[in-house]
């Protein structure tokens, strides 16, 4: 044996090990379920990770070295205020970086924007995106009919109304017609002429946000705003995305292209004051929802990793209980001169199968669970594609580690265990015990322990994520939600101008006041927890002295007079809004009671002026501090001003009613096409139901995640502790007749083995309960827990019932099967 080269003894152990395996379906179906699962969880997660996170945009070349940038202003990083502290960065800005810059290949400027179709009787609103014209050539996309952009296209306001739509609406609204290119496409009043389409599979690069059209920057003004922002380098509004030289670190790159924000700052002092530049990585880009979705994908890839664990744990096990089976054969084996290298060798190589099997299986698994994450997100039927994970070699290559990985982590145990044997002891007996074998029976229980363990960590998480879910749901936003619906008046693509659009307003809300039912309506121009972010303004405050970088902003919004009576936001000081506050008198401004605090140090500003946008207002109110974002941000300055006196084209209605939407979706269509029988109604919700699609999502995602590979850990620990215990009665019968024969019940029997098993799952808890008190903490410094104790009573109360009554199901066939042995006939055989 010892002349026979290496690959020929593998061989021979490679198909002696499938022997083995045939000849025990049942075991070998088991284990592979087993690591099926904690592998597959593993490369499914990872898909996600590079799909979303690291590599997000199919068909761009090179996006290891991609970074996204945004604007950044001073003394505004505080936790309260989230992402306030970047802004989007001014066209000239965008121009210089790419001049002056040396260690990039290529900037971009991207903008997310929209726009109304009009199909059948109701809008369909697309997302699309407002970009430099570089943008196709840099990400290296052609489309697949006609061109780009061209670099003029760039210039000249409102000149050049062209557009490149996506794949998915020329095949779903232009039904793939191949003569597509030269046809208009009216959006925002504007017919666009159509100079192309993007290739199968490609959405832009806004993560969570799958585009349908691309417009050049020269058309800013049509979808951005009311003025022209070219040629204005204090007006931001790129989103944008850079790519390294090869070579360059993002360190490298951020302290050039912070150099360059430096040498702009005292070039324009006016504009740029304070201003800087921030580089990200691609998977924690601020303005999509890669920084969104990066905590929850970390929690899952946690999660699936003590899958693993518990998997492993589990085919150890039941490698374990199976070496007890094979101790006849390994003894004989070792008599007759095996070595005991060879031997674990022979052991290991089995386990590699058992992981080769399940790692194929596993990477099916994955592949069917690559859109799992678009689920979370049925707003749009493309969201599929733009989240989907991606199954590339990286996937492949995480795979096979994780295989040879669980091969030692599982294998090893048993196959050292079984070359250990002692050959004259062994060959005394040709029975064996499972409750008699001491140091077996201490690894076996420490791997089921171990098992019951993690999975009590994953359940722990769940629970306390469910908790922080039930509160987010019943928060106090500042407002009552119940008893309001919302829908949104996107007037611009109707051909609506300012003045017109205000007369619609006020005429559809006089009808919407008589509806029967309804107690109160108002416009809004952005609506509370929305997607869309608020306007920011430079403030300056009378008597208020800023620091020496400091540049006072405040985020604001344009409402309608009525709006907080409304919407039920209390007026703690001053008046609300009304028809007199118009274009023909003092700009008015309420502001919040955080504002308050701030700028004026807690005095009632009603009656003093503050300057916004260099315009000077007077401050007629003083509201209640509410949420605007999120239910877990901080309170933070705000600013309302009056709609009558800023005209907006586009606005949300929100209404004061007790009826439901659908409802009232009917009544309010009626009124909408009896002022403009050409416009179209969308979505009517409640503000419940759109505050829960836009701040609860992540929380769901997470609870979700967690539900599903809480389940599975907990099915593996069931399966486990079934194994070890049922392995344990059937290599114990002997065992078990002599205690029946010697006097033993049957109820006797039985309370042992469940005892056996409850000890076992008791242990688990406890080690999972130290465990947890340190790991939950992770879960509330990535602000997943909303006024919710990472220690909470509750959850690990729930927790510990859940694992007990896992241990009872698993642990009751064995415990029947033991007490009802039948000690004539085994100790006959």
């Amino acid at each position: 044996m010892r002349n026979i080269y290496f690959v020929e003894n593998f061989l021979q152990d490679f198909r002696f090990g499938f022997r083995m395996l045939r000849r025990n379906p049942g075991f070998s179906f088991l284990a592979i379920l087993c690591l099926t699962l904690g592998i597959g969880a593993n490369a499914a997660v990872f898909s996600w990770i590079e799909g979303v996170l690291f590599r997000p945009f199919p068909a761009v070349v090179h996006q290891d070295r991609m970074v996204s940038y945004i604007a950044t202003k001073p003394g505004r990083f505080d936790k309260g205020e989230g992402n306030l502290g970047y802004d989007d960065v001014s066209w000239l800005d965008f121009l210089d970086f790419q001049r002056e810059c040396t260690l990039f290949d290529w900037f971009i400027a991207d903008h997310i924007t929209g726009a109304t179709f009009n199909v059948a009787d109701r809008a369909e609103y697309a997302t699309g995106s407002l970009v430099s014209s570089n943008y196709f050539d840099a990400l290296g996309i052609h489309p697949i009919l006609g061109r780009g952009f061209r670099p003029d296209e760039d210039w000249g306001r409102n000149g050049h109304p062209v557009t490149v739509i996506s794949y998915w609406l020329w095949k779903q609204r232009f039904h793939s017609d191949p003569n597509i290119v030269g046809q208009k496409l009216l959006m925002r009043t504007v017919p666009y002429t159509i100079v192309g389409v993007a290739p199968d599979g490609f959405y832009g690069t806004f993560v969570g946000y799958p585009m349908q059209f691309w417009v050049p920057a020269s058309m800013q003004e049509n979808f951005v705003g009311n003025n022209y922002k070219l040629e204005n380098r204090g007006d931001g509004w790129i989103e944008g995305y850079a790519r390294l030289k090869p070579g360059i670190t993002i360190e490298q790159a951020q302290a050039e292209i912070s150099a360059v924000a430096k040498r702009l700052e005292n070039r324009y002092p006016s504009t740029n004051r304070g201003r800087g530049v921030r580089l990200f990585p691609l998977w924690k880009t601020p303005f999509n929802q890669a920084g969104t979705l990066a905590p929850t994908l970390g929690i899952s890839l946690a999660a699936v990793f003590l899958v693993l664990l518990i998997a492993c744990a589990n085919v150890s096990s039941l490698l374990l209980v199976r070496s007890l089976a094979r101790q006849h054969e390994i003894t004989v084996r070792l008599a007759l001169g095996s070595r005991r290298g060879r031997l674990l060798r022979q052991l290991i190589t089995e386990g590699l199968i058992l992981s080769l099997i399940a790692g194929s299986c596993a990477l099916v698994l994955a592949y069917f669970c690559r859109n799992l994450m678009a689920i979370f997100f049925p707003q749009s039927s493309v969201v599929a594609t733009n989240l989907s994970g991606n199954i590339d070699w990286r996937v492949m290559a995480f795979s096979i580690v994780i295989c040879l990985v669980s091969t030692l982590m599982f294998a090893l145990i048993p196959a050292f265990q079984t070359s250990k044997l002692d050959i004259a002891g062994a060959l005394k007996s040709e029975s064996s015990t499972s409750f008699g074998n001491r140091a077996k029976s201490r690894i076996r229980s420490a791997l089921v322990l171990a098992q019951v363990a993690l999975s009590f960590i994953l359940v722990v998480g769940g629970a306390l994520l469910v908790q922080s879910l039930r509160r987010l749901g019943s928060a106090d936003p500042g407002f009552p939600p119940e008893n309001i619906i919302t829908t949104i008046f996107d007037l611009r693509d109707a051909g609506y101008d300012a003045a017109r659009a205000k007369r619609f307003r006020d005429d559809l809300l006089e009808r919407v006041k008589a509806i029967p039912g309804v107690v109160s309506a108002s416009f809004v121009r952005i609506r509370p927890f929305s997607y869309q972010g608020y306007f920011s303004a430079p403030i300056a405050v009378d008597g208020y002295e800023p620091g020496p970088d400091e540049k006072p902003s405040v985020l604001y919004n344009q409402v309608s007079p009525g709006y907080f009576e409304n919407i039920r936001i209390p007026i703690v000081s001053g008046r609300e809004f009304t028809r007199n506050d118009n274009e023909n008198s003092f700009p008015a401004a309420i502001v919040n009671e955080q504002m308050v605090a701030r700028y004026w140090h807690g005095v009632d500003p009603v009656g003093k002026r503050i300057q916004v946008n260099d315009k000077w207002m007077q401050v007629v109110g003083v509201a209640k501090t509410a949420k605007y974002v999120s239910f877990t941000e901080l309170p933070r300055p705000f600013l309302y001003v009056c709609m009558g006196q800023f005209p907006v084209v586009t606005s949300y209605l929100m209404i004061r009613t007790a009826q439901l939407p659908g409802a009232m979706s009917s009544a309010l269509a009626h009124e909408v096409h009896s002022l403009d029988g050409g416009l179209a109604l969308e979505e009517v919700i409640t503000l419940r139901e759109h505050m829960n699609r836009s701040a609860l999502s992540t929380q769901k995602i997470v609870v979700a995640l967690l539900s599903i590979f809480g389940a599975i850990a907990l099915l593996l620990a069931a399966v486990g502790l079934y194994g070890v215990m049922s392995y344990a009665v059937s290599q114990s019968k002997r065992e078990l007749g002599l205690r029946m024969a010697l006097g033993a019940g049957a109820a006797h029997l039985f309370r042992t083995v469940m005892l056996h098993g409850l000890l076992l799952s008791v242990g688990g808890v406890v080690v999972g309960s130290v465990a947890a008190m340190f790991l939950t903490r992770l879960i509330a410094v990535g602000s997943l827990l909303y006024e919710v104790n990472p220690r909470s009573p509750m959850a690990f109360g729930i927790a510990s019932l859940v694992m007990i009554m896992i241990a009872i199901a698993a642990c009751f066939t064995p415990a029947w099967q033991a007490a009802r042995t039948d000690p004539v006939r085994v100790l006959r055989e």
